[in-house]
């Protein structure tokens, strides 16, 4: 079986693991890279004995699959072009900065008959298959993502760079309809907010509580979850569960019994390649398929909307 010729566009603190990846994986063959830093693109290419590309246009023509790392606010333009030249597509997240502008690319998609995968990473960290199955009805969910601050990234809200990870992670925890979302922001380093705290009401009940910081000294990413028969600790950093259970018998022991689970250390990224060259191969439903990615994207601009912004401070405008 012939591996699937692989591109990489933008090879920066993210597009260089793509490019790795896919220069390692049986399934693929690294055929090229392009960056706006042609020299950076140079060092990746010739690290993994690829070709450089000046253009995009020039790498779609030799590639069939591609991995879109751009900054966010050039997701759009740069899928849409791979798309429109029939590839398969994987982008970061977010899918784009504008839930119309991920419909449009979803449509397109399906027009070419290519598959379209989105980047939310964190569903492929061991940790978050190793506790799923322990989520039974949660009531409440309290999640915490904090990170020290870089520039990178800052093109677009904290929203669309840190918070999408958790919003995309509740959506896959099919929790019903959103039925109202309650929102803060608050912007200290960068035009657009850095600190964000949102409130979501699912239709089934529960509540979810989500925090997300890129200025902070220590860097976190943390869940809790509450339910009936007890509770959910996961840190998805270091891979480390905690299930707490109701004691079988109250009246004797009244602590819950914790349950300790330590996951994996494989690589989220290698794993969400090896799904998207899988799906391409037998054109499958991608596990973060496009849709996904446009539903993450509309519950974070619900969650904008909602935000509760100072008339004075500049904003971007978000419909």
């Amino acid at each position: 079986m012939t591996t699937l010729r692989a591109g990489v566009i933008g090879v920066g603190h993210l597009g260089q693991h793509h490019a790795r990846l896919y220069a390692e994986l049986p399934d693929s063959t690294l055929v090229g890279v392009t960056d706006q830093d042609l020299g950076r693109a140079r060092t990746i290419a010739e690290r993994h004995r690829a070709q450089t590309f000046e253009r995009v246009q020039d790498l779609l023509k030799t590639v069939e699959v591609v991995s879109v790392a751009v900054p966010t606010s050039s997701h759009y333009a740069v899928a849409k072009a791979c798309l429109e030249a029939g590839k398969h597509v994987l982008v970061e997240k977010p899918i784009a900065v504008f839930p119309a502008e991920a419909e449009e690319l979803v449509n397109l998609a399906k027009t070419k008959g290519c598959t379209l995968q989105v980047g939310h990473s964190e569903r492929f960290n061991p940790i978050v298959p190793a506790m799923w199955p322990f989520m039974h009805r949660p009531v409440l969910i309290e999640g915490q993502r904090l990170g020290i601050y870089s520039a990178r990234g800052t093109d677009v809200d904290v929203v669309l760079d840190l918070m999408i990870h958790d919003l995309d992670l509740l959506l896959s925890c099919h929790l019903g309809t959103v039925l109202h979302v309650q929102a803060v922001g608050v912007s200290v380093l960068s035009p657009t907010h850095d600190m964000a705290n949102a409130r979501i009401q699912f239709e089934g009940g529960c509540v979810a509580n989500l925090t997300a910081s890129r200025i902070s000294p220590k860097a976190m990413r943390q869940w809790r979850v509450f339910q009936k028969d007890g509770s959910v600790s996961i840190d998805f950093q270091s891979r480390q569960g905690v299930i707490g259970r109701r004691a079988a018998e109250p009246a004797e022991q009244t602590m819950a019994v914790a349950e300790e689970i330590q996951a994996g250390d494989g690589e989220p990224l290698r794993f969400q390649l090896e799904s998207f060259l899988s799906a391409v191969r037998f054109a499958s439903r991608p596990i973060i398929a496009g849709e996904d990615g446009a539903a993450a994207l509309k519950l974070a601009h619900r969650v904008l909307s909602a935000m509760k912004v100072s008339g004075e401070e500049k904003r971007p405008e978000y419909p």
